[in-house]
């Protein structure tokens, strides 16, 4: 990246930080066709990694579906927490996807592109972190559109 892309999303965020609401709620932007996959982020985290000298994370299909599994769980019932509901919290749904060590997930609501929707994450500091940490080579990334037309999504980080 640049320093002058740098300092560009520098401002665009400075713009859209006080938009910003408590835990892992993001701000709504622009609207998203069809449900996100993991494909429109590959660029996006791997700038961002190398930006700090990591290295790229890989897409990966059982992280992407626990990632979609949560995106429509929280559209269906138009609510963004980690857990469910129904009892089914985020280390269930990662070991029933295959992910046996260290995960994490974000989620967000809102309708974005996927380079805002990493940019209000970069911006918020645990979400950094997760998308950060040194640990993670894979990821899955989804998002699920309420039938009230809110977008929810989630991504899926794993060793």
């Amino acid at each position: 990246m640049t320093p002058e892309l740098m300092r560009r999303l520098l401002i665009a965020a400075s713009i859209l930080l006080p938009f910003a609401v408590a835990g892992c709620q993001t701000p709504a932007m622009l609207a998203v066709p069809d449900e996100a996959r993991s494909e429109s982020a590959d660029d996006i985290l791997r700038r961002l990694r190398e930006n700090e000298g990591l290295p790229a994370l890989v897409a990966d299909r059982g992280l992407e579906e626990a990632a979609r599994e949560q995106a429509r769980l929280m559209a269906a019932r138009r609510s963004m927490r980690h857990t469910t509901g129904s009892g089914d919290d985020f280390v269930s749904r990662a070991r029933r996807n295959g992910v046996a060590g260290a995960a994490a997930e974000n989620i967000a609501r809102g309708d974005f592109d996927t380079e805002q929707l990493f940019l209000a994450w970069m911006n918020s500091r645990n979400h950094r972190r997760n998308m950060l940490d040194e640990r993670f080579t894979r990821f899955g990334l989804a998002s699920a559109q309420a039938k009230s037309g809110e977008r929810y999504w989630a991504l899926v980080l794993a060793a």
